[in-house]
């Protein structure tokens, strides 16, 4: 009611003015208007002042049958998803840094960037952590940021390469599953390119050697592989040749405390029946193949919780970058 008396007082283009007075002219000023004019101009600014401020009280109130402007609010569930997506992300950048710090460490080390080095770096085991780092920390910074800022087009960008992620994860599944003999030999020149590496590289001798011990075996299809390698090899000089690596021994430890690391000297020239007390006769492709037989449960099971975060994670990204964008429309 206010405001309608207001806009009343307020001379609009399209009302027909008062000619009561008898002005020729709307351009000609009334007698007495040099008086009255700033008086008026200040009651109706008044009156305009205060009308606009009811006038908004009463829009804010829903029982005024005003028009309510739409305004939303953060709920605490919008707050807990921002909070949880950002301290995930956080926990997972500061684990990207120290695997990249670890694999530049390594390759630093190694001196891997050696110009008599650099032609093989590409099978250097650390390149793979250099690698996994810095995607997990370009990955997971983006969306630890655009979370704590609110910004949509971080959020988004993070979005799209977990879907990506996704997407690659769900390809190498179904490739690895029906080409799982080229994967076999795949890892059977893995296997043989780690031990003709095994003394010139230390990454890949821990790597061989934990194989060997924990799956109790010994080369790739048998112990006789082994004269692959240059220092193993039959007919190479010194104390190596012909033998195997202490891992390989069915108990390389002397009376249980002493490690014997030429426990396996000599034994390619033994035949199978002598060799069998000494060291393991089967190969680690056997042994890596009858593993993920006895663990293909569990490695689906772990294939599918970090599908299923990975899709939660997109879920819970997408309800943000929802619940920021009608925040700032309301604004």
């Amino acid at each position: 009611m206010r405001g309608y008396l207001m806009l009343k007082r307020i001379s609009l283009p399209w009302r027909r003015r008062d000619s009561g007075q008898g002005e020729s002219s709307p351009l000609i000023p009334k007698a007495g208007s040099t008086e009255e004019g700033p008086e008026e101009l200040g009651q109706v600014s008044n009156e305009f002042r205060q009308a606009g401020q009811n006038n908004g009280q009463d829009n804010n109130n829903p029982a005024s049958g005003g028009h309510v402007q739409p305004f939303y609010r953060y709920s605490l569930m919008d707050y807990f998803l921002k909070y949880f997506l950002f301290l995930c992300n956080l926990m997972f950048t500061v684990l990207g840094l120290v695997v990249l710090g670890l694999g530049m460490w390594g390759l630093v080390s190694k001196e891997s960037f050696a110009q008599e080095k650099i032609s093989s770096i590409g099978t250097d085991p650390m390149l793979i952590l250099v690698t996994l780092g810095l995607v997990l920390t370009m990955l997971c910074l983006s969306g630890c940021v655009g979370a704590l800022r609110e910004n949509c087009f971080l959020l988004k960008m993070f979005c799209a390469m977990v879907l990506l992620l996704i997407t690659a994860q769900v390809l190498v599944a179904i490739v690895a599953y029906s080409l799982q003999d080229q994967i076999g030999d795949y890892v059977r020149s893995g296997v043989l390119a780690a031990m003709v590496r095994y003394q010139d590289d230390l990454d890949l001798r821990f790597i061989v050697d934990e194989i060997q011990s924990n799956l109790q075996c010994c080369g790739a299809e048998n112990y006789r592989d082994w004269e692959i390698n240059i220092y193993y090899n039959c007919s190479a000089p010194g104390v190596l040749a012909c033998g195997v690596p202490a891992t390989c021994c069915v108990d390389p430890l002397e009376n249980g405390t002493v490690w014997n690391s030429q426990c396996g000297v000599g034994a390619q020239a033994l035949d199978e029946f002598t060799a069998q007390s000494v060291i393991f006769l089967g190969g680690c492709l056997g042994g890596i193949s009858r593993w993920v037989e006895q663990h293909e449960g569990l490695i689906g099971t772990i294939g599918f919780v970090v599908l299923g975060v990975q899709i939660v994670t997109v879920f819970v990204t997408t309800r943000l970058v929802e619940s920021i964008q009608w925040h700032h429309f309301s604004w």
